[in-house]
Parts: structure tokens; sequence; C-alpha cells
């Protein structure tokens, strides 16, 4: 099918957008924001041009929209590929392969996440909260409005936030940019289209959800890490200080001497399942991010 040249910066992004679509969505606003900034920009550059006019002398050095596609889809698999750590040999056993998530840089920096996320969860729901009252509270007075799109401003600056820790942490791809704000149209249209925005509703949304959440998450951390850790260790403690598993008013509770040994093994495999589940629970995280956080525009 022979796609029309497009007249206008909306239909050359649309095609943009359709070129995209079966892509990662956060690398589709990445380009679409850059693409949207660079024309509008030589737009501005050349007031005595339209539209068709500009996208006509800049097809050459720009490309069309299934070109700048293809480059975005060939950069980033570059970009993947360049950051990518080296992938571990594949284990020829089911224990190889259970053991082998202690080579994973991955899985800790997922259990680090869980263990971030009770902090994050909190600040988020708290700004999300007082920002929400404290907006419609103060909408009746003159400065009602101001205090709003600060405080939205805000939100769509944290979700660029957590999607960069999300994407070092999770390894999920994430936008690096945010959605194109045309400063040349009225500023109360761009005050309008935040406002209209669904996905600055998701965003509130999702730092809402994040304090349940980011409960979930570091309970589960501490729990496996305690919980295996001292599983681990018991033999030592017991041997050397006579510190047990447990240790309830002087008394220290451990497995008799001849046990010892299954309890360590006890611990390790304890640790081997929470990183296992950690990773897990990190491209979840990462899904549900992209879910809320992450829009395709719409032109």
């Amino acid at each position: 099918m022979t796609i029309s040249t497009p007249k206008t910066i909306n239909e050359y992004l649309e095609q943009l957008s359709a070129a995209l679509k079966r892509g990662d969505p956060a690398l589709a606003q990445d380009a679409l924001y850059d693409a949207e900034e660079y024309l509008r920009s030589e737009l501005a550059e050349h007031p005595e041009w339209d539209e068709a006019t500009m996208l006509a002398n800049v097809a050459a050095s720009y490309g069309a929209p299934e070109e700048v596609a293809e480059i975005y889809r060939d950069k980033e698999t570059q970009v993947e590929d360049a950051l990518r750590s080296p992938p571990a040999a594949r284990r020829a056993t089911v224990l190889g392969r259970f053991f082998s998530v202690f080579a994973d840089p991955l899985a800790y920096s997922s259990l680090f996440y869980m263990l971030l996320s009770l902090a994050t969860g909190i600040f988020y729901f708290t700004w999300a909260i007082t920002g929400l009252s404290l907006s419609l509270g103060l909408c009746i007075l003159i400065f009602g409005l101001p205090f709003a799109v600060l405080f939205i401003s805000t939100v769509r600056a944290l979700a660029l936030v957590e999607g960069r820790l999300i994407e070092s942490m999770l390894g999920v791809r994430m936008p690096r940019r945010p959605l194109y704000a045309d400063r040349g149209k009225p500023f109360t249209q761009r005050i309008k289209q935040m406002f209209v925005d669904p996905r600055t509703w998701s965003t509130l949304l999702y730092m809402v959800l994040k304090l349940p959440l980011g409960i979930i998450y570091f309970t589960f951390a501490v729990v496996g890490l305690s919980l295996s850790l001292s599983l681990t260790v018991a033999p030592i403690t017991k041997a050397t200080w006579d510190i047990g598993i447990l240790n309830i008013n002087g008394v220290a509770y451990a497995p008799p001497l001849w046990a010892l040994p299954f309890t360590f093994v006890a611990g390790i495999v304890l640790l081997c399942l929470t990183l296992h589940m950690a990773r897990g629970i990190g491209r979840l995280q990462g899904q549900l991010a992209k879910h809320f956080l992450v829009k395709t525009a719409q032109y």
C-alpha cells in the first residue's frame, strides 16, 4: 500500500506513529518527540514556509516517516547490544539454570529496586495526595490554577524520573523524553492539554498505587533476605557465638548440630528463590509502569 506524502506536521507524526506501532511504545514516544521538535523548530525558523513546503524541504535531510522509524529501530538495537551484559552460558541442567541467578546482575538490581520502592512509594503517594488536595482546596483562589499547573508539571517530571529508575534497575525500556509541548500554541491551550492528557491521570494513579506495592515489595525483600541469610550463617553463628536462628529472651534457638549443613543448604536455596522472585517481580513492575507512564501520542 502506497502511503501518501504528508502535507502537515500532524500527518507526518501520524505516519511515524503508525510505522512504530508494532515496536516499543517508549521508543515511539521518544521518536515522536524528536520529530515534532525538529519539524516545528524548522517551521519557526522559516515563517515564509507553510507546513507542506517545510516538509518537502526537510524530507532529504530528516527522512520520510518510514525511514525515520527504521533508523530509530536500528539505533535502539545498537544501543541495547552495546549496553547489554554478555549473556551467561546457558546451563545444561535444571539445577544449573536455577542457581545461575546468582550471576545475573538484573536479579540484584531488581531486589534493590524492591527495597527502594518503600521510600519512593511513600514519596510518590504523599506528593500525589498532597498536591491533589491542595489543588482542589485552592481552586477557589486566584493562585489555585497556577498551583495546579505547577503540580501537574511536577507529576509529569516525576514520571520521567521513575522511568529512569525502572530502566536502569529493571532493564525495561522507558521514555527518555517527555511528550512534546508545542510552545507555539497559546498558553491556555497547552494547560488544557496537560489536564485532558490521560497519561497525566494514569501517572497520578501509578503514584498512589506505588505505596501499597512498595510495602509489599519491601516486605518480601526484607523477609526473603533475612530468612535466607539467617539460615545460611546459622552454622557459623551457632558454633562461634551461640546465636541461633531465633533468639528470644536471651535463649538461642537453633537446629541440632547434625542438621546445620542442611540449614545452610536451605538458606542458599531460599536466597536463590528470593532472587528469582525479585527478577520476576521486576519484570512485572516494569510492564506495569510502562502501561501507566508511557503514552503513544495520537495525532
